[in-house]
């Protein structure tokens, strides 16, 4: 039936950068989407949907939706543009590409993207093969998740942990350095089951926030200094006779060896690092040790710091010290892509690249590889991401995305701040626009989404905008000229990936989605993909790269040259960059807030409400302080990546922000910053 005479609900799949990947139901009237729900049948989402996708609608139907190609017309900057036809757009992408290859190299192209659109061919299939096929500079997409799951899997093997819809069996639940209630709500729902059936909720994090209302009990942690923590419950579990021997001997390697590093972080000494009272780790240290099943939920923020990578790596290791993975129920995650992997190789085609060995840019520094490769990059291709917002160090960002000898391509549905330096504009679909198939981080589900919307304007899909770039260009058609289906079924070949058996493009398109594994997972004992098949509480590894072969905790690396740790974590109602250009959305969360102890701010002079200067040597921006006891004496916390806008105040705060690389993974170190705090009249 044609959507513009539709009218009664259909299915949807949200689309965004988020664990939960939920079902939705769409309502239309005449054509339009005029409710978005989530899917009562869907086994995760069961009904429940948060807020911003609820307003979905304001963003597909939003008045500045890009709907057709644009070139600047003024200078960088400012948002000066001319439209123009897709012939005319390709005519000068291809151009530019040609020439820039022709004298510098293909090397000297970049592309820039990461998850705006979490859907597998829109954000990692089509474009991989046509920049491998380029030649292009390769880029390590290292900024979110990196350093974690580098640390996760030098304990597990990899990104494997328990099925979510287990964790109502759980008697403890320890989220620990995730705002749940915020970013995984149906991971909220489950442990609302669990403690129907008599767990405890603990939530342990640097920041006071809407998790900490929710669970039981909050054990406040400096920023950090997790895994300190982490290797003080371990000192309690080991000294107190609490660990599983058993199962130490007959899954784990390594036991020895940190049984010898646990002893030296005694409570006291944990307590002189973290912040958190011994008698509190102590306790903390029994209550785990006694407690089964037991679940730790690890969250994505406390890897964003210097040492990301071990604070993960060391916490992961919990679960085997008392044998929770033998448990319905016990064990830990910090996330699950092991189940539902994909065959990146026939997806991505790496071995399409003419030089294997051309060079890689870290997401992380675009700053630096703007301004500072000795082989410049000519031409930038930015697509489902915003850096001149998300990418740390933005003023250095900024200041390469203002060279006059770059060329930079964005397609998206809006006018970004990434906009404002780009040279072409294109307009994208929304997920409603596309056939696409999603998997989820989190839970096991994949989903297999069918376009309810005709393309709005000239609005086209990652997928069809480098598939028409790559004909243009001459590219084999064996590669490049095909459906969405045949990628679609090429990506699901599960020779590779057991847990995908009977999982097609037909039994989804028939089922709409499908659980790897379907509901006969084996145990997670019997299926370590570590070198040796144990869990790796020593990592052979890890010493080969010149890392502590058993957890440790490492200071961070900021010098001190300011007073104050910033966090600048998640809000409610955005998703990094994404929805913050709603008005309603906006509206909800008022405007981006410093969060300061009060007795940071009595010895500053500072009153709550007061607009104030926060600063370091990477950059400055003005912010309305809030005043109490959501953070520790020497921390501060903002929520949420608000788009530049003068009129209301709001500037980028990845202004301040490091380009540094945490000790795994390449990750980011976004927590890892020191500021100072001054009034407005201070110099």
């Amino acid at each position: 039936m044609s959507t513009s005479t539709l009218n009664g609900t259909t299915r949807s799949v949200c689309p965004f950068d988020c664990p939960d990947t939920c079902g939705l139901s769409i309502t239309f009237e005449e054509g339009i989407i005029t409710k978005i729900t989530g899917d009562t049948e869907h086994p995760i989402t069961r009904g429940a949907l948060c807020n911003k996708v609820r307003q979905l609608n304001d963003r597909v139907y939003h008045p500045e939706r890009l709907l057709f190609p644009m070139r600047r017309s003024g200078p960088k900057g400012e948002l000066a543009f001319e439209r123009i036809s897709w012939e005319t757009a390709y005519a000068e992408i291809i151009s530019r590409m040609s020439n820039i290859i022709d004298e510098h190299g293909a090397e000297a192209i970049l592309p820039y993207s990461f998850y705006g659109n979490m859907g597998v061919l829109n954000s990692e299939s089509m474009d991989r093969r046509f920049f491998h096929r380029l030649g292009a500079s390769q880029l390590d997409r290292a900024i979110c998740n990196a350093a974690g799951a580098k640390g996760y899997s030098y304990t597990m093997g990899g990104s494997i942990g328990i099925d979510p819809e287990d964790t109502v069996h759980t008697k403890l639940f320890i989220i620990w350095g995730c705002n749940l209630v915020s970013t995984n709500m149906h991971q909220t729902m489950l442990a609302t089951e669990a403690r129907k059936n008599g767990a405890q909720i603990i939530h342990i994090d640097v920041h006071r926030n809407r998790t900490s209302a929710f669970a039981d009990r909050f054990i406040h942690v400096r920023p950090g200094t997790d895994a300190a923590l982490a290797l003080g419950m371990m000192h309690v579990i080991i000294r107190d006779g609490l660990a599983d021997r058993s199962f130490l001997k007959q899954h784990t390697i390594g036991y020895e060896e940190l049984s010898q590093q646990a002893a030296h972080y005694t409570p006291e000494h944990v307590e002189a690092i973290t912040g958190v009272p011994a008698a509190e780790v102590e306790e903390l240290g029994r209550l785990y040790g006694t407690t089964s099943p037991s679940f730790i939920r690890i969250g994505n923020g406390l890897q964003h710091h210097d040492n990301g990578g071990m604070v993960v790596r060391t916490i992961s290791c919990l679960p085997a010290l008392t044998g929770q993975w033998s448990l319905r129920g016990g064990g830990a995650m910090k996330g699950n892509s092991w189940y539902s992997r994909l065959n990146a190789e026939k997806l991505e085609r790496p071995d399409l690249m003419p030089d294997p060995n051309v060079r890689t840019v870290n997401m992380n520094q675009l700053g630096d590889a703007l301004l500072n490769l000795e082989s410049p990059v000519k031409l930038l291709f930015v697509y489902n991401s915003n850096p001149a917002v998300v990418a740390p160090d933005q003023n250095r960002v900024r200041a390469g995305l203002l060279r006059e000898d770059l060329f930079t391509i964005t397609h998206d549905l809006f006018l970004t701040d990434t906009c404002k330096y780009s040279d072409i504009v294109l307009p994208a679909t929304t997920h409603f626009e596309n056939l696409d198939l999603y998997t989820s981080y989190w839970h096991l589900y994949l989903q297999l989404h069918e376009p309810i919307l005709p393309p709005m304007g000239e609005c086209k899909s990652n997928f069809t905008l480098f598939k028409e770039l790559a004909l243009m260009l001459g590219f084999e058609t064996e590669v490049f000229d095909l459906t969405e289906e045949q990628m679609i079924s090429q990506a699901l070949d599960s020779d590779h990936n057991p847990f995908l058996e009977g999982i097609t493009f037909d039994t989804l398109k028939a089922n709409t989605w499908m659980k790897a594994g379907g509901n006969k997972l084996r145990a997670i004992t019997s299926m370590i993909p570590t070198a040796t098949g144990k869990i790796e509480l020593y990592s052979e590894a890890m010493l080969q790269k010149g890392l502590s072969p058993v957890p440790d905790h490492t200071p961070l690396s900021e010098p001190e040259t300011y007073p104050f740790w910033l966090t600048t974590g998640p809000n409610h109602s955005f998703i990094n960059s994404t929805f913050a250009n709603q008005e309603r959305l906006q509206k909800l969360e008022k405007e981006p807030q410093l969060h300061m102890h009060q007795d940071d701010a009595q010895k500053l002079g500072l009153l709550d409400g007061e607009r104030v200067r926060i600063r370091n040597d990477r950059g400055e921006l003005e912010i309305t302080l809030r005043i109490g006891q959501d953070v520790l004496p020497g921390v501060l916390v903002t929520q949420g990546l608000w788009w530049d806008d003068k009129n209301k105040g709001h500037q980028a705060v990845n202004s301040l922000t490091p380009q540094r690389l945490a000790d795994m993974g390449g990750g980011a170190t976004f927590f890892s910053n020191r500021v100072e705090v001054l009034k407005l009249d201070q110099v």
